[in-house]
């Protein structure tokens, strides 16, 4: 076992997919030279070669309708967007090209594109760099959209979302880059969880709280601090947020009878309202209580001052579970 931080596994994981498979390349701006605004592509140009690790001009647009051509070609272009709220101006390649191109061919053309995404908040950023657009792309249909959320997932996720002939929309919490873990870098992927299983990284009884990125460890801390008053919460890391393993929730919610969802992004039409309804309509028999999600406001993203009163955090969860549990709380009449 190797002790890498979220970052450096990603960089590792690209680094093995580079050397194993001479189709893979690199697309983005600064990730060449520089390594990338997060230096996650760092040392790759000089090892693998400017042909592989490409610096492009600063047009998601054109970065992504490059990468379908590769795609046409035969290889596997990996996209870097730097920051989650630049993907906008490629959204109409994502969405009307790379997610259909397969099914309108009638599987003649594949599109084995991963598309890499820092998200969330959390780092005191400016505008336009602290979003979470998940939902937008989890809602087309023809795309994968994954999110890791500690260094051995992000490890393992970002070589099997390459390998995929599927395209993936790979979203990293940015504010967990830092953030060091063990690694097994000689593991085979082919003995790897798939990229599309959930993983229950935490036990309990009483409470299934659902959540993925950035908010897995905000979660565990819930569950820790939860146990110190008598209530066991079992957590669950999504990974995949498109298609979703909605059988992982529904066993856990049939165990706890109760349900919290968290994300960072705004609740109106998010994840955690499909989450709510499709756990519902699996196990309604086995719910002591409806559902509760506890989110971004239904706001911009706000200036990084106050971003600490926008993020979900341990006192807005530990809220949601008492709720969902029917308990009096500090937070009671406070929108979560």
């Amino acid at each position: 076992m190797t002790t890498l931080t979220l970052g450096g596994a990603l960089n590792a994981g690209l680094r093995r997919s580079l050397a194993g498979d001479d189709k893979v390349v690199l697309l983005g701006e600064d990730i060449g030279t520089l390594g990338g605004v997060f230096r996650i592509t760092d040392g790759l140009k000089a090892e693998f070669g400017a042909h592989r690790v490409v610096d492009t001009p600063l047009s998601e647009a054109g970065i992504v309708g490059t990468a379908v051509g590769l795609a046409y070609r035969g290889y596997r272009p990996v996209v870097e967007i730097q920051f989650d709220g630049f993907i906008y101006p490629g959204f109409d390649q994502i969405v009307a090209q790379v997610a259909k191109l397969h099914y309108r061919s009638h599987g003649n053309v594949r599109m084995p594109i991963t598309i890499r995404v820092p998200f969330g908040g959390g780092i005191g950023a400016a505008e336009h760099h602290s979003e979470s657009p998940e939902a937008y792309f989890a809602h087309t249909a023809g795309l994968r959209v994954v999110a890791c959320s500690d260094a051995a997932d992000a490890y393992v996720m970002i070589q099997q979302a390459i390998a995929s002939d599927d395209p993936v929309l790979f979203f990293e919490p940015k504010r967990r880059y830092h953030v060091k873990g063990e690694v097994d870098e000689t593991a085979s992927l082919a003995d790897a969880k798939p990229m599309g299983v959930a993983s229950v990284v935490a036990s309990g009884t009483d409470v299934t709280l659902v959540t993925y990125g950035a908010l897995v460890q905000t979660a565990r801390d819930a569950a820790t601090a939860a146990r110190e008053d008598g209530v066991s919460i079992e957590v669950i890391d999504l990974r995949s947020l498109s298609p979703m393993d909605l059988s992982t929730v529904a066993a856990s919610v049939r165990r706890t009878g109760r349900l919290v969802i968290t994300h960072e992004a705004g609740q109106q039409v998010g994840l955690g309202a499909e989450i709510a309804a499709s756990i519902t309509e699996r196990c309604f028999e086995f719910l002591e209580a409806a559902p509760v999600r506890i989110t971004g406001h239904d706001i911009p993203y706000p200036p990084a001052k106050l971003e600490r009163h926008h993020l979900p955090d341990l006192d807005r969860i530990l809220d949601g579970v008492d709720r969902v549990l029917g308990r009096p709380n500090s937070l009671s009449g406070v929108e979560a």
